[in-house]
């Protein structure tokens, strides 16, 4: 295990574990790719819980930057300014990628320009939470340094409210219309975690080496192209087909005027009329005389 950088890395049998919890839920959401037959809209919230969702969203930023306050000035505290973070090379690919999220989303010819700016906002801010969330659950145990008098509360200070702005943010996709889940989602996905496998195989130590550093640029570019599977589907979501209307369904169907049915009808020699009853008048007629 090393402990350079702002986690520990994974060792022994805890790389063995981790990479196989990875595998398995990987291949979970390759299982439920293979079994999604056709891209799925999700449900629009109504405007009460479109309010509740942003605010619900903001609250939780603001819980995360006090908290984060707190944190930095207990560190400062306990290590002083001179053990700052080491050099991170993932931050400025995260932005480009982000970035290119929104060019993509906002380039699209269709909806409206109003719904491509709000539905690329979104998308730029829950790509990275789509590798953030379960990276963070992966090393939120394994923060280095910890943080005296007690390191597990500072822990939980600092990744509750950051747990809580991730969620948040990923629920903000469903304010969008343009939204779909597709095969292709669940498979980046899963492409995603396999990588993390990978990288749990190796430790799952800091960006500081040449493998670490590859598989997290790897993975996070798999993760914002997971989200750009949910903005790009061209094929639009089943929807219901229209009823018809109480007139139609209340007058039964009538045969046409040409119809077969009526010809065969007409030419029915039982259905003739009064052409038939001539002889039987005649024979009338004629006993009446004898």
């Amino acid at each position: 295990m090393t402990q350079y950088g702002t986690w520990v890395s994974y060792g022994g049998d805890a790389r063995i574990w981790l990479a196989t919890g990875l595998l398995a839920v990987a291949g979970g959401a390759t299982l439920a790719g293979i079994r999604l037959p056709l891209p799925v809209r999700l449900t629009q919230p109504g405007r009460a819980s479109r309010i509740a969702m942003i605010l619900a969203w903001a609250v939780s930023i603001v819980a995360f930057l006090t908290c984060v306050t707190i944190y930095v000035q207990q560190y400062i505290h306990a290590y002083g300014l001179g053990a700052g973070a080491p050099k991170d090379p993932i931050t400025p690919i995260t932005l480009m990628a982000a970035a290119a999220v929104f060019v993509i989303i906002i380039s699209r010819s269709t909806p409206g320009f109003r719904t491509r700016l709000a539905s690329a906002a979104i998308g730029a801010m829950a790509a990275p939470m789509i590798f953030e969330l379960p990276f963070d659950l992966i090393v939120m145990a394994r923060t280095y340094p910890p943080i005296p008098p007690d390191p597990a509360l500072y822990r939980a200070l600092f990744f509750a409210p950051l747990l809580l702005v991730e969620i948040t943010t990923l629920l903000l996709l469903r304010l969008s219309p343009m939204v779909r889940l597709t095969r292709a989602t669940f498979f980046s996905f899963a492409l995603m975690l396999g990588v993390f496998a990978v990288w749990a195989l190796s430790g799952f130590g800091y960006p500081s080496a040449p493998l670490p550093t590859a598989l997290n640029i790897a993975s996070k570019i798999l993760a914002f192209g997971t989200a750009l599977t949910l903005f790009l589907c061209r094929r639009p979501a089943p929807e219901q087909a229209p009823q018809p209307d109480a007139n139609q369904q209340a007058q039964p169907a009538s045969p046409a005027l040409d119809s077969p049915a009526i010809a065969e009808i007409t030419d029915d020699p039982q259905q003739a009329g009064p052409a038939e009853d001539t002889p039987v008048l005649e024979l009338g007629v004629r006993a009446l005389a004898l």
